[in-house]
Formats: C-alpha cells, sequence, structure tokens
C-alpha cells in the first residue's frame, strides 16, 4: 500500500483528555464517596433529636445490653441490630446527637459503593456512577444517614442484599448463595419490611431453574431466621404504629415518590419543586425506554428486570397487605426499596443507544437533588423541630417551680435536653403546686392558646423557635393546677403530655 493510500492516523488527545485518561478508573466512585461523607458527616449535628431519636437514649438504652433489648421489647416495633449497634456506640462514644447518629452516617457512606457495585451488575460504568450519585446525595438518603434510628442501617443492609442477590443469580455457587443469604439475614435483622424485598428475590431465584436448587439453603436459612423474630414481633405487638393508620392512605401513597424526591421533609417545597426534580428523572427514564432495544445483551437486560421485580415487591405487598387489613404502610418503611429505585433510574437514563442526553439527564437530577439536600442544611423549616433550643429557652430560671406541657412528639426530646431537671409525666388526677406553666407546641395553635390555661396565671411571654411555640404564664404565688386541667390547655391539636421536674 502506497503512502497516498495509507489509513489516517487519529488525532492524538489533547491535554486535558489525557490528564483525565491517566486517572484511575476508580476515582468517581472515590469522588462520590467523599462527597457523601461530607454531606452527612460535617453537619451530623446541625439538627437536634426528634421524637423517635431522643426516645430511644431516654427510654430505650440502658448500661446493660440485656436491660437495653428487654426495653427494646417493651418500646420499640423494630428488630434488634440497630439497637445493639446503638447500644455499643453508647457505650463508647456516649448519647450525644453525634455518638448515636455516627452509625447510620457510616451505614450511609458504606451504601455508595455498593450502589456502584450494583450499578456494575446492570450496566457500564456509567450506570455505576449515576447509582452511586444519586445514592450519595438523595435527600431522602441523605436524611436516614443523619438519624439515630435504624433506617440507614437498613438502607445499606438492603443494598447490601440486593447487590449479593444479583451476584447469586448471575455466578449461583454456594460462596455466592452464602453470601446472599448472611446480606438477607442482615437486612431481617435491620427492618422488618425487609421480608417483602426477600420475597422478591425468592420468587427470581425460585423461577429461574439455574438458581433455583442452588438457591434453596440459602432461602431455607433466611425463613429460620424469619420464623425466629415471628416471637419478637409478637412481643412488640406493634408499638407506636398507632399513627399510620390515621394517615389516610391515598395521602401516604403520594408520600412515596415525594420521600424519594425531596426527601422525608420535602413537603414544604410544594409539588413545583417536586416536578422540577422529577422532570429529568422522568424524561430520562422514558427516553431509555424509548431507545431501549430487546436486542441488548441478554444478562443487563435480564438483570434488569430481576430488580424491577424486587423492587416492586419491597413496594406493592406492604400495600396489598394494607388494603387487607395489616396497616404498616409508612413512606419511611419502603427506604430499602429506594435504593432498587435508584439503580433502576440509573441503568434506563443511560440505556445502551441514549448516549449523551441520558447522561445530561441524569447529571441534571443528581444536581436537583444535591441542591434539596444542600438546602435541608440552610433552611430550619426543613429540618426537624428545633426541640434543642426549646429547651434552652425552658431552661431559663430552672429553680421556678413549673410544669411543662407539650405534644407527645416533644415529650422525648425535652427529657432529652433537659436531663438535669429530671422530668417526668404527671399521672392522671394529680395535681400540681406551681408558679410557672410553660406550653410548648407547634401550629396550627388553638385559639385558646395565648390564654392562661388556668385561674391566678397571666401570660409572661411567647417564643417562635423555627416553628415551634413556647407560651409562658406565670402566677404571683404557687399555685395548685389539675393534671387535668393542664391536660385540656395544650395549645396544639395534638396527643398531650404533661411533664414536671422532679429537681
Amino acid at each position: 500500500m502506497s503512502a497516498a493510500a495509507a489509513p489516517p492516523q487519529p488525532l492524538p488527545p489533547a491535554v486535558g483528555e489525557r490528564r483525565f485518561a491517566r486517572l484511575p478508573g476508580w476515582w468517581p466512585l472515590a469522588a462520590l464517596v467523599l462527597l457523601a461523607a461530607a454531606l452527612r458527616l460535617s453537619t451530623l449535628d446541625l439538627q437536634s433529636f426528634w421524637y423517635d431519636e431522643a426516645f430511644t437514649p431516654v427510654h430505650v438504652l440502658h448500661p446493660s445490653l440485656v436491660a437495653t433489648l428487654r426495653a427494646m421489647v417493651h418500646h420499640e416495633n423494630n428488630p434488634p441490630l440497630w439497637y445493639v449497634l446503638a447500644w455499643a456506640d453508647s457505650r463508647v462514644l456516649g448519647t450525644g446527637e453525634v455518638a448515636l447518629r455516627l452509625p447510620s452516617a457510616l451505614a450511609g457512606i458504606a451504601t455508595v459503593p455498593v450502589a456502584w457495585a450494583i450499578g456494575r451488575e446492570l450496566g457500564a460504568r456509567s450506570v455505576a456512577t449515576l447509582c452511586a450519585a444519586i445514592v450519595a446525595v438523595d435527600p431522602l438518603f441523605v436524611w436516614y444517614s443523619q438519624e439515630a434510628r435504624s433506617y440507614g442501617l437498613f438502607l445499606f443492609t438492603a443494598a447490601l442484599a440486593l447487590l449479593c442477590f444479583l451476584r447469586a443469580r448471575r455466578d449461583p455457587r454456594p460462596a455466592s448463595m452464602a453470601w446472599f443469604a448472611l446480606s438477607g439475614a442482615l437486612a431481617l435483622l435491620s427492618h422488618y419490611f425487609a421480608v417483602f424485598l426477600l420475597a422478591g428475590m425468592a420468587l427470581v431465584l425460585l423461577w429461574d431453574r439455574r438458581t433455583r436448587r442452588a438457591a434453596l439453603p440459602a432461602l431455607g436459612a433466611l425463613a429460620v431466621i424469619g420464623l425466629a423474630l415471628v416471637p419478637l414481633i409478637s412481643a412488640q405487638g406493634g408499638h407506636g404504629t398507632q399513627w399510620i393508620g390515621r394517615w389516610p392512605l391515598s395521602e401516604r401513597l403520594q408520600a412515596i415518590p415525594q420521600y424519594f424526591l425531596t426527601g422525608y421533609s420535602g413537603a414544604p417545597l410544594g409539588h413545583g419543586v417536586e416536578l422540577l426534580v422529577a422532570l429529568p428523572l422522568l424524561a430520562g427514564v422514558a427516553y431509555g425506554l424509548w431507545r431501549m432495544s430487546w436486542k441488548a445483551a441478554s444478562e443487563p437486560r435480564s438483570a434488569t428486570l430481576a430488580v424491577l421485580v424486587v423492587t416492586a415487591c419491597g413496594v406493592l405487598l406492604p400495600l396489598v397487605l394494607a388494603l387487607g387489613g395489616a396497616d404498616y404502610l409508612a413512606p419511611r418503611n419502603l427506604v430499602g426499596a429506594m435504593v432498587g429505585v435508584g439503580a433502576l433510574v440509573a441503568v434506563l437514563c443511560l440505556w445502551p443507544g441514549t448516549g449523551r442526553v441520558g447522561m445530561v439527564l441524569g447529571a441534571v437530577a443528581v444536581a436537583a437533588l444535591l441542591a434539596i439536600s444542600v438546602d435541608v442544611d440552610l433552611s430550619p423549616r426543613l429540618q426537624r423541630g428545633n426541640w434543642r433550643d426549646v429547651a434552652r429557652a425552658l431552661a431559663t430560671h430552672a429553680d421556678t417551680p413549673r410544669v411543662i406541657t407539650t405534644v407527645e412528639l416533644g415529650a422525648a426530646p425535652l427529657e432529652y435536653y433537659l436531663a438535669d431537671l429530671d422530668l417526668r409525666n404527671l399521672h392522671r388526677g394529680q395535681s400540681v403546686r406551681v408558679r410557672e406553666i410553660d406550653e410548648t407546641g407547634y401550629a396550627p395553635l388553638r385559639s385558646s392558646a395565648s390564654e392562661p390555661p388556668a385561674p391566678g396565671f397571666a401570660p409572661a411571654g411567647r417564643l417562635d423557635i423555627d416553628g415551634l411555640i413556647v407560651y409562658r404564664f406565670r402566677a404571683v404565688k404557687p399555685t395548685l393546677v389539675s393534671e387535668s386541667t393542664l391536660r385540656a390547655h395544650v395549645i396544639t391539636d395534638a396527643l398531650p403530655e404533661v411533664l414536671l421536674p422532679s429537681r
């Protein structure tokens, strides 16, 4: 071949491209893990404890692990794994906000590389990057990574179980099935709603003749663990779940996508912001479905369908039970299924053939999710109720004989932040002689909120602390007030609590 006929040589890459090519293949994952850590750890104590978080150190955690587990049975409604971790953590670091939230934060950070690995099971490295990015910045995942409850751990163990399931399905060796069984057991011990995800995984493994026989020992082990938890579930008896039935099912169903798009506290942002976040995600999914070719590689397509089945079971089975009368369908109980949602969004946005359009839509969606997560840190209206500063306001004049009325959701935080006062509930039928009545709650307030709760008391001030309201009433001399009078005058239409300092 002559020199004139030689094929043209490609142009050398630009300097920036050469530098980018020299970066190791894992750098996007490392960057996303650092971003996830910054979002979770830098503001771990920014918000005060809310009711469920404060309830744990006040009523559940004890110096003895046995006493802690006994309190968990009588006061909680979750499996034991998180409480064991919280107990061990409290023995080393104490019961402060950072200490008790740290296990959830670490679990949330660890979920990012697990999501990356799930993305790699479903597609190329770009799918893994988008999947990990969604988990790193989604306001729902960040929120539960900063909460001293079991949901952050549930997110991690559910994601780990999904990853091990996909690997066991692809390569059904005994070792792969053993890892699946172990991860599934951890998910079950983290949250009871893991059973719905595991049911979907069992369905897929038993449906496929390649994995049916190999999966039986793992599924048998998971069944044994599930049955072993039944006595605990029965003893707990659904503690603290009555609020679910009082929340209309239609509103809960609307909250599920809202949680994923704008987070647990995103309702004040309104449906307009929710739609703005949803648009790039929906456009990316729709474009991926339009460009989808069923001639694509069979394994990624099959794995995507498997994740779809597992995620659908994780959401729809609780709905079926709720319609049948066993209603425990709270949106936050579905967080374990949201990792699968993120994975499906990532793989559809970047399905072969979507090109740069899918990448741009995915990047816009991640940027919108990140903006909301940052906004939560900047806007008190999107944060947990500021009971910490309410307690600081109430701590003034601590030597004045007083009683505090509050809503049920304020009782545990006030007991936690006013530990020096040793607050206790004023029992039915009791009376107390006090000079000050402090009433706390939130809007909407009763029309009588500003009126004195008992004869002899006069208004002494009103505080608005990031939406939490404090009314103070004082008397010239100690005055006898009955528990029924105090309970009837809680400023908010909510379940009342009457707290009396013991010290």
